[in-house]
């Protein structure tokens, strides 16, 4: 087996990471948005100290509306109820990328603040940047007493599959108190503390321009933010690192890198939006040269969440699948080489009409990262992530993490040759005019560091 020569400093750099024990009943893993739905429900009925749900966005529609009536019926029944929801500030201050209505998500929360006026469950804006572009709050992590609740997801319909949609992502419940404080202790020191975050159901809501200055003070301070834990667990026992970081040399990006490197035999990755920083793509390509084994799943373009079908009128953010279509697709002709040999498996997720947003890496069999994060150049700089990273030295699970996977892998397609995937002058006349005058200027480079 080839190793590189600074193998035992990335194996290193892990064993360091401070790591929380995990007892295996304690951790669950669901497989369907269904099944987490019912779920959810379930934990903030049964809630008995504290809801703390952090987010991108609680839809105005059926599933976000289910969610915030089970909060109001929590904290009615349990009055000592602590809960509260974080969302990212800009996203709540517009509808959906696409459809122009006035009818904000933030106005939706007075509204129903208002409709519940005899309970108090403030639902609270964070302005990673001081523009929506430039970095959004994108942690993870649902905190109901001493569980954490670890998915991608956000909160509505095609999210909990309230309709005929639904959107695939990881769903993880794991039972750990010590786990719960870390997360909620940097909520509330690092997020609920600075004068930036404001209260969106409260009708005298700051706008942007006055709380500007803020907002590039917060982000100043999560630059340089991390999870505080004493982590006690020996490199032989299951185990959790939680991560937090914002800009591109954050601890978080830094432990990807270092996990990718340490890999013996095998790496499965998982995202969204194949957009994947150089520094990934480096470290993948070496992997292949040093032989390893790399399984890649991504969605299909027409499973993206911004994918247009063909018969519905044109809209220019419907052009993203294709880009992303476009990275995968000249990756893939730069390395057929390793998919020819069977070292590299591309694996595209396609199911109807749903929708794919699984993230994650395993790396042989002994480390798993939970995230939200999608690898892409947005996630490496601008957005606030976190994840979390289990260490299962002794393979406890195992049984779950296959399942999981044969789950994931259920509506995937292997491609064997770049050619499967389309070209440019494949596209519908309205994208490729699009993707073809953004070439010329350029602009396709800016885009693709936003994506």
């Amino acid at each position: 087996m080839l190793l590189p020569l600074n193998y035992n400093n990335h194996q290193k750099y892990l064993t360091q990471l401070p790591k929380i024990p995990q007892t295996i009943t304690d951790i669950k893993t669901l497989y369907t948005p269904r099944d987490f739905y019912l779920s959810m429900i379930k934990s903030i009925a049964d809630a008995q100290q504290r809801i703390y749900l952090v987010a991108l966005y609680v839809e105005q529609d059926q599933g976000g509306q289910r969610i915030l009536e089970a909060l109001y019926t929590a904290k009615r029944n349990v009055p000592s109820l602590d809960i509260v929801v974080l969302v990212d500030w800009h996203r709540a201050q517009r509808g959906r990328i696409g459809v122009i209505s006035d009818h904000t998500n933030a106005k939706w929360y007075r509204q129903m603040a208002q409709m519940h006026s005899d309970v108090d469950l403030p639902i609270f804006g964070v302005p990673v940047n001081t523009r929506e572009a430039l970095g959004v709050l994108h942690l993870k992590g649902f905190i109901i007493d001493n569980t954490v609740i670890y998915t991608g997801a956000s909160l509505n319909d095609v999210y909990l599959h309230q309709k005929n949609n639904y959107r695939y992502d990881r769903y993880h419940f794991i039972y750990n108190p010590l786990l719960a404080e870390t997360l909620l202790t940097y909520i509330k020191q690092k997020l609920l503390s600075a004068q930036a975050v404001t209260c969106l159901n409260n009708f005298s809501c700051s706008k942007i321009l006055k709380i500007k200055n803020n907002a590039r003070l917060l982000r100043q301070a999560l630059r340089n933010s991390y999870y505080h834990h004493q982590g006690k667990a020996t490199q032989n026992e299951l185990s959790v690192t939680p991560l937090v970081g914002l800009g591109k040399k954050n601890p978080l990006n830094q432990t990807i890198h270092h996990l990718l490197n340490s890999t013996c035999d095998t790496l499965i990755l998982c995202t969204p939006y194949f957009n994947l920083p150089r520094l990934l793509v480096r470290d993948l390509i070496k992997l292949l040269r040093l032989g390893k084994k790399i399984e890649i799943i991504v969605g299909d373009k027409t499973a993206n969440d911004f994918y247009i079908p063909t018969d519905q009128p044109f809209k220019i953010i419907g052009s993203l699948p294709y880009f992303y279509e476009i990275n995968l697709r000249n990756f893939l002709y730069r390395l057929q080489q390793y998919i020819d040999n069977g070292q590299m498996i591309i694996r595209l997720w396609k199911n109807e009409r749903n929708s794919y947003h699984v993230k994650g890496i395993w790396i042989d069999e002994k480390w798993q990262l939970l995230t939200g994060n999608n690898f892409n150049p947005r996630s490496w700089r601008l957005d606030l992530e976190n994840a979390l990273l289990i260490h299962d030295p002794n393979q406890d699970l195992l049984l779950q993490r296959e399942q999981e996977l044969k789950h994931i892998r259920t509506y995937t397609k292997v491609i064997q040759h770049f050619t499967e995937l389309e070209k440019i002058a494949d596209y519908p006349v309205k994208v490729r005019k699009l993707i073809r005058r953004l070439r010329r200027i350029r602009v396709d480079r800016l885009i693709n560091h936003l994506l």
